[in-house]
């Protein structure tokens, strides 16, 4: 409310204590009975707006959401005989397709378009890419802890950048390439630490093993993420596709992809299903499958909110200070090995993400002074961040 509001209000207040709410004159001592209730829900309301428009809760929100993904991810798939990662995935985008549904019907989302045929055959290569991109993404996260899967993670954000660069004639800038150094070596000490600290285990040969299985994955990952991120810049611009419509139609398109995945490659037995859904953990799996799904949602929205109360230069910096949390995260509730050599390679990867974020702002900056008809087109790296909240 502005200082003008106030004035106008304080001015009328006189006159409106005199008067009984229903237009008769009434002693000014008697306390009326409705206006502090107007007052009450005013109240409430104004709150409400303060924190709508708070950058700071914006910002909170939207760092409890990546993080609570990451490790509610992790702790479904951590499970020693968990197999269902198809089964799990295809009940993230049914969970998200219905929540979007009932958010429609609702009128909380009034801008997603019905379902076009057209454009879900032409979205449907790209829903592919993402199949292969979330599938990696939980195996890899099967595999390795929170922090070594947080650090090689920015290994994307290279090959996303050299990506454009090819296709889109995109340019790579020195600071850039600063940070693309520093995520490669702090990549290259979680994996001496990790491996270091394997080596010294009673197990070590399935320890190692069981490593060796999670690089893999995530190399994959890397490239599945990459052609993902790279094919939806290169036909969404075509789709005419808002913020809800691309989560809508990826979802949406998934779901028969991933059912079939599941009948076809995974063990249905229920031998099977009891190993990967035990009595005393059945609960609490199926409470963190259904928050995955609306977890994304949440991610979705939280970044949106951020972006709307700050500025995207600020929402790049969250989002490369998110890092260190996230990584910690793992350190806490998965136990993942305290050594000098994965706090050193944690801190690398952060700092990698803050000089990326620096790189991207002065990017940005420079952009702005070009004429438009030589303006670059926005780079799609800022979107590997919001892919791996589906993950």
């Amino acid at each position: 409310m502005s200082d003008k509001k106030n004035e106008d209000y304080a001015i009328r207040m006189p006159e409106s204590a005199s008067r009984s709410p229903y237009g008769g004159e009434k002693d000014p001592f008697i306390i009326p009975t409705r206006p502090p209730r107007a007052v009450s829900h005013n109240s409430i309301g104004s709150r409400f707006a303060k924190v709508e428009n708070n950058p700071s809760a914006s910002i909170l929100a939207y760092c409890i959401a990546s993080i609570s993904m990451t490790v509610v991810n992790k702790y479904v798939v951590s499970g020693s005989e968990w197999n269902l990662n198809f089964f799990y995935l295809a009940v993230q985008s049914i969970v998200c397709i219905v929540t979007i549904q009932i958010l429609k019907q609702v009128g909380v989302i009034t801008n997603l378009a019905p379902f076009d045929y057209n454009k879900g055959r032409r979205w449907f290569p790209i829903s592919l890419l993402l199949v292969g991109m979330i599938y990696t993404s939980t195996k890899s996260l099967q595999y390795l802890s929170v922090p070594v899967y947080t650090i090689f993670k920015n290994l994307t954000i290279i090959v996303i950048a050299y990506g454009e660069v090819l296709w889109f004639g995109g340019s790579v800038t020195p600071l850039a390439l600063l940070s693309f150094g520093l995520m490669v070596l702090s990549s290259v000490v979680a994996a001496w630490a990790d491996t270091r600290h394997a080596g010294q285990t009673l197990e070590a040969a399935e320890a190692l093993a069981t490593l060796n299985a999670g690089y893999a994955w995530m190399g994959l990952n890397v490239f599945c993420t990459a052609s993902y991120v790279l094919g939806m810049r290169k036909v969404i611009k075509s789709m005419n596709f808002k913020d809800w419509d691309t989560m809508f139609y990826n979802n949406f398109l998934t779901i028969p992809v991933l059912i079939v995945c599941s009948l076809v490659a995974e063990d249905w037995s229920s031998a099977n299903l009891a190993r990967n859904f035990p009595v005393e953990t059945r609960n609490a799996l199926l409470v963190g499958m259904i928050y995955s799904g609306l977890g994304a949602i949440l991610i979705s929205y939280c970044s949106a909110w951020c972006i709307r109360v700050t500025s995207s230069t600020t929402y790049s910096m969250v989002g490369a200070l998110n890092k260190l949390p996230i990584a910690v995260s793992g350190l806490i509730f998965f136990s993942a090995p305290v050594t000098l050599g994965s706090v050193s390679a944690i801190f690398i990867g952060f700092v990698s993400g803050i000089v990326y974020a620096w790189a991207k702002v002065r990017q940005s900056e420079l952009a702005k002074n070009v004429l438009p008809t030589s303006q670059p087109t926005m780079s799609a790296s800022s979107l590997s961040n919001r892919d791996a909240a589906n993950s």
